[in-house]
């Protein structure tokens, strides 16, 4: 799994555009169990399911989603999306 860690206002990325369900909200969670408390994670996904589930499943988890917006907002409606995470 690569998770890169960024040099911006982002403590962490993770691109899971290739991945399918389950595998969307594996390699996030994996990722938020790596990150302390505090620390933020921008997460690129794309896909009906994973929009509507790593979001929920990461709340689930009592984890922050700061915001979910389309990359491209002139885009198709399932489109890249990049999502925010904070680790509480």
């Amino acid at each position: 799994m690569k998770i890169t860690t960024l040099n911006t206002q982002y403590n962490h990325y993770l691109d899971i555009t290739s991945d399918i369900c389950p595998l969307t909200f594996v390699r996030t969670k994996l990722l938020l169990e790596r990150m302390k408390s505090g620390e933020t994670a921008q997460v690129r996904l794309q896909g009906q399911m994973p929009l509507e589930k790593v979001p929920r499943s990461v709340q689930q988890l009592g984890e922050i989603v700061v915001s979910l917006e389309q990359e491209d907002p002139q885009a198709e409606e399932f489109s890249p999306h990049l999502m925010v995470l904070q680790k509480t």
